[in-house]
């Protein structure tokens, strides 16, 4: 454990005198290289320290964050939570602090991430700029890396740290009218390929040069990873137990039904090397193997310890996101429809109707159509009303898994009947 922590800990449980507390805290070191019109236009970089006391005297709480671990400015954070505690209002579900915990092991730290060098940073800009004008083209993005420890630590006697890593490269391209991206977000920097990423990017912009009018219809989709990556975090924001036991969403009384569609299965794990997993959650309870979705009958949904004692069972957390996938390939995918479309990504997805789990979005990055078993051209992009759970019971096919984030790990779906329903003009 950092002796850092272990010095604010050992503070704040000398001089507490509030009946409970929680003590988060946070120690970032990033840097980020920012590039845009083919040039290096700023670099981040430096440590982020975030230390936050939540305090509660009977059910009276209160709370202070403070950047600096100073005795007088941990004097500060004490005092201002306690001041705070003792004029608010009783919280109706307040919860006692979670005591010692047996937390599961991870690693979620990688050593060749640790070690990047910035200097190496700017090489991978470097080169990215460089292809870009060989292309005759434009690019944007950003590499960064991110290195982070936390700590929890409550009066009842929990104590738990974690580190863990992130390394990133997003890459825009522009050429003239066509514009698309690529991007890369692991714990792990060796899996980490720019050749890869530059001729995906590539393959993409050739791909959308020939752009031809398209209407809105309801039509088969590829949905790359990472365009179901952001469908499935407003779907599964929506997947909350309180909120479903209270009738706000489409989950209302399907625990335990066939609610998703047969090959669909959600889960988050400790046993993928490839993904990160923090041991414990917000509210301090260890993580463990959860099944949310299992061949299309929903298990169970994220519960937060007030409700989970409401209604006497486990409280329970997403960690990371975990969808097993099949083998089947674009071009077997493109074989079993007459036709159809294929979605790089989405973006500005908002609510439509939250008890029915309705969005809307726009496709973004190319969208290309095919037809009797081979992509024919580009065309422009749509707006689209759907829900996704629905959409799950339309799944055609699933192609290999790729890791989308360093919590997501997800393969392609092929979905049945996906709803366009306007021309988007960017």
């Amino acid at each position: 454990m950092n002796p850092l922590f272990e010095k604010i800990a050992q503070f704040v449980k000398n001089n507490c005198q509030a009946d409970d507390y929680t003590l988060n805290i946070s120690l970032g070191d990033s840097h980020e290289t920012r590039f845009a019109q083919n040039g290096i236009t700023q670099h981040i970089a430096g440590p982020n320290l975030s230390i936050n006391l939540e305090v509660a005297f009977g059910q009276k709480t209160g709370s202070c964050r403070v950047n600096q671990a100073d005795e007088e400015t941990l004097k500060y954070l004490i005092q201002t939570a306690q001041d705070i505690a003792r004029y608010n209002r009783p919280d109706p579900e307040y919860m006692p602090s979670v005591g010692a915990q047996e937390l599961p092991k991870v690693d979620n730290s990688d050593p060749e991430t640790r070690e990047l060098e910035p200097e190496k940073m700017v090489e991978i800009v470097s080169e990215s700029i460089a292809r870009a004008k060989a292309w005759d083209a434009t690019v944007s993005g950003m590499t960064e890396k991110h290195l982070w420890e936390v700590g929890l630590f409550t009066k009842n006697g929990f104590a738990g740290s974690d580190t863990s890593t992130n390394f990133g490269h997003s890459m825009t391209l522009k050429k003239g009218s066509v514009e698309t991206k690529v991007s890369y977000s692991a714990k792990d920097f060796g899996g980490f390929s720019l050749e890869e990423e530059l001729d995906r990017l590539g393959s993409q912009a050739d791909s959308l040069a020939d752009l031809h009018d398209f209407d809105p219809e309801k039509i088969p989709v590829i949905l790359r990873p990472s365009a179901w990556e952001e469908l499935l975090w407003f779907m599964a924001w929506m997947m909350n137990r309180r909120q479903s036991d209270e009738g706000f969403t489409p989950y209302t009384g399907k625990l335990g039904e066939a609610f998703f569609g047969p090959k669909f299965s959600l889960r988050s794990t400790l046993k993928e090397a490839r993904l990160s997993a923090l041991p414990w959650d917000m509210e301090g309870i260890a993580s463990k193997e959860i099944t949310w979705v299992e061949n299309g009958v929903l298990k169970n949904l994220p519960t937060n310890r007030h409700w989970a004692k409401e209604k006497n069972i486990e409280p329970l957390s997403v960690y990371n996101f975990f969808i097993p996938g099949d083998d089947v390939s674009e071009e077997e995918m493109m074989a079993m429809v007459p036709r159809g479309l294929i979605i790089n990504r989405f973006w500005y997805i908002r609510t439509v109707d939250a008890k029915a789990g309705e969005f809307t979005g726009m496709t973004r990055d190319g969208v290309l159509y095919f037809e009797d078993g081979k992509v024919r051209h580009a065309v422009n992009n749509l707006r689209f009303n759907e829900i996704p759970h629905d959409a799950t019971r339309r799944i055609l096919a699933l192609g290999k898994q790729e890791l989308t984030s360093s919590i997501g790990l997800m393969p392609s779906l092929m979905i049945d009947g996906f709803n366009f329903v306007d021309k988007t003009s960017f």
